[in-house]
């Protein structure tokens, strides 16, 4: 199909999306400083632990995804150029929101005197200065896209303060304060995409694009295969994370299987995006086997579990 702009009659209700946006945000609005843990370090200077070196491998990902903002402002807003005034606003919006994310990361590890400050420093300036680009064609891959990007980032951060909250509670604390921004992103990304598929079933062509080849920001950063691969192993997050809490959500938000396309090529592209959604499954489903957690953590595992179904109640 052409170029999937979005629909034109659909601007109130994006408008009704970005207004709701602004009054859950309005309602838990919050400062970097409030999460740090400023009273105990006066309390006691030594109140901090050192973080676990897969801990600090998480966070530092996390950081070097975060302060990538200027380019994911500087793409987005060229992505959206010419698009419906309510996506125009939201990237101003969001930018404002994430801006305070990579600060408290940094100031968290800076704080702990954890990792190698000036390795750190040299890898954030390599990593901006590289910049990132979308790969997307049009404005409703745009949203697709963030969609997925947004509810990415808050199952990871998600499943590092879980995986470090008998190390560090109040890393913990701060972490699942950052994934609350990220999940009212994620909600408006991705009923915007949601209101697109109920007017026109044939999105379904560049929603499957998106959804063959998506991949984190991040990617470009040093060492993130690498990264990557320690974390899944360490069971932080991995491809089960990924497709349990990412790729099945949006999966059946957007009602991928019930979706009613008239084009062939949609058809083709839902009956192809349907057999490898099955492979997936199939490979988290070895790995979720490969990292069989043992009763205590899976107890823990309930408990963060149902923290997250609140997260993402909080976004409906």
């Amino acid at each position: 199909m052409t170029a999937a702009n979005l629909i034109p009659s659909l601007e109130p209700k994006l408008r009704d999306l970005l207004d709701t946006h602004r009054e859950r945000a309005a309602a838990v609005d919050w400062a970097y400083h409030e999460y740090l843990p400023l009273a105990e370090l006066r309390a006691n200077p030594d109140a901090l632990p050192k973080l676990s070196p897969t801990t600090y491998l998480a966070v530092e990902t996390a950081l070097f995804t975060e302060v990538n903002l200027p380019w994911f402002t500087s793409g987005l807003t060229q992505i959206f150029k010419g698009a419906l005034a309510p996506m125009r606003e939201f990237i101003h919006d969001w930018t404002s929101e994430e801006d305070q994310h990579a600060m408290l990361l940094e100031t968290y590890l800076l704080l702990g005197d954890n990792g190698d400050h000036r390795e750190r420093a040299r890898l954030r300036k390599q990593i901006v200065r590289v910049g990132w680009e979308p790969n997307v064609e049009d404005h409703f891959q745009a949203i697709a896209y963030t969609a997925m990007q947004e509810l990415a980032t808050q199952v990871f951060y998600l499943r590092v303060a879980h995986f470090c909250q008998d190390e560090d509670p109040l890393l913990a604390r701060a972490l699942r304060r950052i994934a609350r921004d990220e999940v009212l992103h994620m909600a408006f990304y991705r009923d915007a995409v949601k209101v697109h598929l109920i007017a026109e079933p044939n999105y379904i062509e560049p929603l499957v694009k998106i959804m063959l080849e998506f991949a984190m920001p991040g990617y470009l950063m040093p060492d993130y295969a690498t990264r990557s691969a320690i974390l899944s192993r360490q069971g932080v997050y991995g491809p089960d994370h990924y497709f349990n809490l990412v790729v099945e959500k949006l999966w059946k938000e957007w009602d991928v299987p019930g979706l009613m396309p008239s084009a062939e090529t949609a058809r083709e592209a839902q009956r192809k995006v349907l057999a490898q959604h099955e492979k997936l499954g199939r490979v988290a489903a070895r790995f979720a086997v490969r990292n069989a957690p043992s009763a205590k953590d899976r107890e823990a595992a309930v408990v963060a579990r149902a923290q997250q179904e609140l997260m993402l109640k909080f976004g409906e």
